[in-house]
């Protein structure tokens, strides 16, 4: 709502000035300690949704290969996957339009697209990050086993965590920084070899080759997933699915655009993106468009921190599964992973964790105010 200006949050009040981070931040902090049962019962039913989709990814990338290998192209299913995600939010919005109210602007007009597109040209930013992201998960594959895959991912929450510090000036207490440091403990502990010594790729040992790729796996989604954040946050009063539209549009045109270069270096029958599917890979697809919308959600009306914790629970959810579908064992690291995990779990989300709010809510960030002369943002 918005008020001389100013624009105030509908269940908290609160009021912060937009284009910065540290607004953006304080705005949800207060948020989230008043929300209602039923965003409370929400939330639930996003992180459950969410660690079954990214526990089954890594698996159903694991049945997608023969003998080792990928048959078909993976950028091919990333592009299948935004493909897939912008159908569905262009199916969402037409839903919206007709719940929308008599002297509404339509949601489907050439206007609000125009509008939409020009306030959120930044999620073209994340689209590419993801882009890349979403190629290293097949690759990674080819070096470790699912649940090492998994808790490899994990590694990005304490990333994220110092981006959120730094970027959008996201506080923390000693005890979440300790919980951190648990979660990365538990990591360290679950280190699971997948390949034979003294294998090489590309002339180097594959140790180092997996090194390198796990240091991008885990540095370009997180800066992905804080920009994803801050771009859905800062044009909060745009239909989540109106940004949804340009968010996996430029996804699948950056996919697309890679499909475009393996032509050119690998020939033309490689444009043939429906090659070496099978149905497993259309599994695939639909878990990881799924999945892929869920996250917009979270980064819009939770937080990054939550969505990469309820990323972990999918850990013993893909371990599991390795081991009843694919024969894996379940190693003493991996339980006592698992276990140091939840300890830093339930140790970053304790009440005793959180930090104290040195001003009241409902007030206005007048530090922000004077250093920015912003308009002022809901959140």
């Amino acid at each position: 709502m918005q008020r001389n200006g100013v624009m105030e949050c509908s269940v908290c009040h609160s009021k912060v000035v937009a284009g910065t981070p540290r607004s953006i931040s304080r705005a949800y902090d207060k948020h989230k300690s008043k929300i209602s049962s039923k965003q409370r019962v929400l939330t639930f039913l996003l992180v459950s949704g969410d660690c079954v989709l990214v526990g089954l990814q890594p698996i159903l990338v694991f049945m997608c290969k023969v003998d080792g290998k990928f048959q078909f192209s993976p950028i091919s299913v990333n592009f299948l996957t935004e493909v897939t995600k912008v159908f569905f939010a262009m199916i969402m919005l037409m839903i919206e339009s007709r719940k929308q109210k008599v002297g509404e602007k339509s949601l489907l007009s050439v206007s609000t697209f125009v509008q939409a597109a020009r306030n959120n040209v930044l999620l073209a930013i994340p689209a590419l990050l993801y882009a890349i992201n979403n190629y290293l998960k097949f690759i990674m594959q080819l070096y470790f086993n699912p649940s090492t895959v998994k808790m490899l991912s994990n590694l990005k929450v304490l990333v994220i965590a110092v981006l959120l510090k730094f970027i959008m000036r996201r506080r923390f207490s000693i005890i979440q920084w300790e919980a951190l440091a648990l979660l990365l403990i538990g990591i360290s502990v679950n280190q699971l070899r997948s390949m034979p010594e003294g294998t090489k790729t590309f002339g180097l040992p594959v140790t180092a080759i997996a090194y390198i790729y796990t240091l991008i796996f885990v540095t370009v989604p997180s800066f992905a997933s804080v920009y994803n954040e801050y771009a859905l946050k800062s044009q909060f009063d745009t239909n989540i699915y109106l940004q949804n539209v340009f968010l996996y549009g430029y996804g699948a045109i950056f996919n697309l655009l890679g499909i475009l270069g393996t032509v050119i270096f690998q020939g033309p029958e490689s444009f043939d993106i429906l090659r070496g599917h099978s149905r497993a890979t259309f599994f695939l697809i639909c878990n990881n468009a799924a999945q892929g919308i869920l996250s917009s959600f979270f980064f819009k009306y939770a937080d990054t921190i939550l969505k990469k914790y309820s990323s972990t629970v999918a850990t013993i959810f893909t371990g599991l599964a390795s081991a009843a579908f694919l024969g894996h064992t379940l190693t003493i690291n991996f339980l006592l992973g698992i276990s140091i995990v939840f300890i830093s779990m339930h140790q970053f989300f304790s009440p005793l964790a959180k930090v104290k709010d040195d001003k009241p809510a409902g007030t206005l960030e007048l530090g922000d105010a004077q250093k920015h002369s912003h308009p002022i943002l809901l959140l």
